[in-house]
């Protein structure tokens, strides 16, 4: 049996990663690099994002794989209550920064000539049925990645580079859930949801994750895999549950 291990690239919150970063090291016990590289999602500079990149290309050899899974939702409120600076700032991190990041892991991958998986998540805010009040500016610029997904795997293609997109249900830290109070989405989430509970984060997405970036998924691109827990086709109506 042969067993290929994929040098993976991963986007996120500084603390957690490097949490994650510990354990890959104590169960790799040294059979390559991992390290956290930090970067300022709100950088105008594309030339910051393309530096990050060479650093984790440079540690790594190469990487197989990219996983962008930051993103920022910002406070729940009238879109009429939205200031430029917080819209400016969900705009940089959820559009601005994965535009540079899909551009300087797709240059180094297409130079590489080996290919290989870029993957972004966002949250069922981000598709036409999972809209709830309050989200206007974290939903437009989400759903953009939609859009940036599909016509970049018809860029990439032609490099064997492929590009999906997972969009997760709600979990209970997130933006909506805790404008509605902890306590009464945990009571209310089982009439709320189809499976009857929210999101968990430590078990609910690896698996679509390492399936996205391996080879099992190689004839797949420009797809956006939904883990919601079928959310989404309740989501018209989330507002009169919650």
């Amino acid at each position: 049996m042969q067993c290929t291990v994929a040098r993976l690239v991963m986007m996120g919150n500084e603390g957690s990663l490097r949490s994650i970063v510990d354990k890959i090291r104590d169960s790799i016990e040294g059979a390559f690099p991992a390290d956290v590289i930090a970067l300022d999602m709100e950088s105008d500079s594309e030339v910051a994002f393309h530096a990050a990149v060479q650093k984790a290309w440079e540690l790594s050899g190469h990487f197989d794989a990219f996983l962008n899974s930051y993103t920022y939702q910002g406070k729940v409120q009238d879109i009429l209550q939205v200031s430029q600076d917080e819209f400016h700032r969900i705009t940089k991190i959820n559009l601005t920064a994965p535009w540079f990041l899909l551009k300087a892991v797709a240059t180094r991958m297409k130079d590489h000539g080996s290919g290989g998986s870029i993957v972004f998540m966002a949250t069922i805010a981000s598709g036409e049925r999972a809209l709830y009040p309050g989200a206007d500016a974290y939903a437009s610029t989400s759903a953009a990645i939609h859009q940036l997904v599909r016509a970049s795997a018809m860029s990439l293609g032609k490099h064997k580079i492929r590009v999906n997109m997972i969009s997760r249900g709600l979990h209970l830290d997130d933006e909506y859930t805790a404008s509605v109070g902890r306590d009464r989405a945990q009571k209310l989430v089982k009439d709320a949801a189809p499976l009857g509970q929210w999101l968990n984060p430590d078990t609910d997405l690896y698996s679509t994750v390492i399936y996205l970036i391996s080879d099992g998924s190689r004839f797949m691109t420009g797809t956006t895999v939904l883990v919601d827990g079928a959310q989404s086709l309740t989501r018209p109506r989330l507002k009169s549950y919650m």
